[in-house]
């Protein structure tokens, strides 16, 4: 086994079959200065129902993605303490930025305060057996082609870039038989499923899954899990999942 950083993409190998799992939005406050609980009865002990279920579906070769909004931390040191609470919790996990890290900033800097056996994606991708995941923060989709605001618009079409980049670096690590799957924080669609820049690059590049949380609470037309066209999209909200772990199959 080896692997090796880059800085578009790195890779690891690895000689046995693997699960994958995901699950996303801890929105993480070890310090108790912004807990979750006040957000309602779904929230109440959820980090100890997440670590238990965990515990029981992955083993130490399984891995298990987690799509962003993983810390209300504002700097890197007290993010640290958070991303504590995934140190003894087993398989290897790859983490990308929600809109709410704003302790993500410097990729390395990040890289350097991961738990054993990490990841961190930003617009690049790693290779774990025949998987090659991959991925960006993204935007809110556009309603009818249009985004909210011209601000929203610039955002927007950065991710598209970001995404694209990552895709790349995905590509480029393929063989037959590998499957990619694309984690994003934001959902590729909007309510309606439109088509847009996200989707085409999804189907540019052959992605067979595609992970996603941020909604919680009203889900609306959005679904757990569903298939469009040739690709399965799972929406990993812990909330919405009730702090239990999806499988990616």
């Amino acid at each position: 086994m080896w692997y090796a950083y880059g800085s578009r993409s790195f890779e690891k190998y690895v000689r046995w079959n693997v699960k994958v799992f995901a699950i996303s939005d801890f929105h993480l406050c070890i310090s108790g200065a912004k807990p979750m609980e006040i957000f309602g009865d779904g929230w109440k002990n959820y980090k100890e129902e997440i670590a238990k279920d965990w515990k029981e579906k992955v083993s130490d070769n399984d891995i298990v993605l987690i799509c962003g909004d993983i810390s209300w931390a504002m700097k890197l040191d007290e993010a640290k303490l958070d991303l504590n609470y995934f140190e003894d919790l087993p398989g290897i996990k790859i983490f990308i930025r929600g809109n709410h890290d704003y302790w993500w900033q410097s990729i390395s800097n990040v890289r350097n305060i991961l738990p054993k056996n990490s990841f961190a994606l930003q617009n690049d991708a790693v290779k774990i057996g025949d998987y090659i995941f991959c991925g960006t923060r993204g935007w809110q989709a556009p309603e009818r082609g249009v985004c909210q605001t011209s601000e929203d618009e610039k955002i927007y079409k950065r991710e598209v870039i970001r995404l694209d980049m990552a895709l790349s670096s995905a590509k480029r690590l393929c063989q037959d038989g590998d499957k990619i799957v694309c984690m994003l924080h934001y959902p590729p669609f909007n309510q309606q499923k439109e088509n847009n820049d996200i989707i085409d690059l999804l189907t540019k590049y052959n992605v067979k899954y595609c992970v996603f949380g941020h909604i919680h609470s009203y889900i609306g037309k959005y679904k757990i899990e569903e298939e469009i066209g040739n690709i399965k999209y799972f929406l990993t909200s812990c909330d919405l999942l009730k702090n239990k772990l999806i499988e990616i199959k």
